[in-house]
């Protein structure tokens, strides 16, 4: 993608009027996208996203500069302004590229590009098929697919110079079911770092398509969720966003290094129950969240956030790190080129515990059993959140009675944490899209189910 002689160049251009840091960030993303709507198909997509970024730090001062020509010239330009932007820094020496590729080609059995548009666009069909067979009061349904290769090169003053190859697919299917009077609708979206495989290793399109649509048709004839204080039995999968979102983004050193997060400077202290143990894993194979390295060519971590309660670690990117005078974690990402990287989530979960998942429902009185989770609201600097549920049921006297729609989950993250009470036994993960201060990046969020001894349910 780049010369190491010219990466070279571009780096001693970028640090010399005082920068003590300099980094080059190469991309160039292939991907493609199909959408199926009303029984046709609606769009086919291709693109190319080709560029680059050099950021250069002076302490904690950082500079990003970005452009799509590759070209030597506008390369060195690049670097002549962010240059221009740091002055009287201390400088820094350039050391010797230790050159390394780190992707993994046996990891991809059928890489998407080399896959016709036709063949993705029959699993679109089928998806559909399945959905509208399901009942008859599925009156719309949505499927779409998109896979992306995106080839790298990161290279830095401190002699890294490493190159990696992403490959992700994701399948989507949204449905909506009607009585003539209401509308309520139901999703499924699994994706992985898999090429086409992903439908012969992990992906049953029909599959998606009922499970979209039965959820659509159990909402459409659930009644109206009571609102209050109750016990809530959140379900595995996709129920970690809540985790997602009103911790995680807490622990990253984008809020903790400004010391704007609830989880600042509290190391070592009791956060959560003690039956709560939290990760953050990069390097899980084939994970949506996963990649080799990360986005400034740190390897990616198995990080234990949270540990039988007790904080332990945070995420750290590199800036973030001068910043806390602390190491890297490998957190660093970026949605693109475009983009200066900063701490982001990858795999993050609850992880397993010992707890019958069953007993959980059976010892809970009267509460909420919120099977799938929806979008929401959380502000990272307290950790308040609001959390829609996509799919509930309600729970009298130990038993799963009716399904309710309609129903949110209000609270604050540190206090969620405490008052988890049952941790299953079987952690499930699910797959979205996170935006933050680098962009938009794919991340897998999940748990066991978990029961919280009382939560403010908003509803009817």
């Amino acid at each position: 993608m780049i010369q190491p002689a010219l990466a070279r160049d571009i780096l001693a251009r970028a640090t010399a009027t005082g920068g003590d840091f300099a980094e080059l960030f190469v991309e160039d993303r292939r991907s493609q996208s199909l959408s199926l709507k009303s029984n046709h198909m609606d769009t086919v997509s291709t693109g190319r996203r080709h560029g680059a970024g050099i950021r250069v730090f002076s302490g904690t001062q950082a500079i990003y500069v970005h452009t799509n020509d590759t070209s030597r010239e506008a390369l060195l330009d690049c670097a002549s302004k962010a240059a221009a932007a740091i002055t009287g820094g201390a400088g820094c020496e350039i050391l010797p590229f230790n050159e390394a590729d780190v992707s993994r080609p046996e990891e991809i059995i059928l890489l998407p590009t080399d896959v016709r548009a036709a063949r993705k666009a029959e699993k679109l069909r089928a998806a559909n098929a399945a959905a509208r067979a399901f009942s008859g009061e599925i009156v719309q349904v949505s499927a779409g697919f998109a896979d992306s290769v995106q080839d790298v090169l990161i290279c830095n003053t401190e002699g890294l110079f490493v190159t990696d190859r992403r490959v992700r697919s994701r399948f989507m299917v949204s449905t909506v079911a009607s009585d003539g009077k209401e509308n309520q609708s139901g999703s499924a979206g699994p994706g992985a770092s898999m090429g086409f495989e992903l439908f012969d290793q992990r992906v049953d399109p029909e599959e998606c398509g009922r499970f979209a649509a039965r959820q659509a048709v159990t909402m459409l004839h659930a009644e109206s969720c009571p609102s209050g204080v109750y016990p809530v039995v959140i379900d595995s999968g996709f129920g970690g966003v809540i985790f997602h979102e009103a911790c995680g983004h807490s622990l990253e050193a984008t809020s903790v290094a400004y010391g704007i997060s609830e989880f600042s400077n509290r190391l070592g202290e009791m956060i959560a129950s003690p039956c709560v143990t939290a990760i953050d894993d990069g390097t899980i194979q084939h994970a949506w969240g996963s990649t080799h390295i990360d986005d400034e060519g740190m390897p990616t971590t198995c990080l234990t956030l949270i540990e039988n309660g007790k904080l332990v670690n945070y995420m750290i990117d590199k800036l973030g790190g001068r910043r806390m005078n602390m190491a890297s974690t490998g957190s660093g990402r970026r949605e693109s080129y475009a983009w200066a990287p900063t701490s982001r989530m990858r795999n993050t979960y609850i992880a397993a515990g010992q707890d019958d998942e069953a007993e959980m429902i059976a010892t809970m009185g009267d509460g909420l059993y919120a099977k799938d989770m929806g979008g929401g609201s959380v502000n990272p600097a307290t950790g308040e959140f609001n959390f829609a549920v996509k799919e509930g049921y309600w729970v009298k006297d130990g038993k799963i009675s009716h399904p309710v729609r309609g129903a949110s989950l209000i609270g604050r993250g540190s206090d969620v944490l405490l008052k988890i009470d049952r941790v299953g036994r079987t952690m499930v993960q699910a797959q979205g899209m996170c935006g933050s201060l680098s962009g938009s990046i794919p991340v897998n969020v999940g748990q066991p189910m978990i029961r919280v001894s009382s939560l403010t349910v908003g509803g009817r």
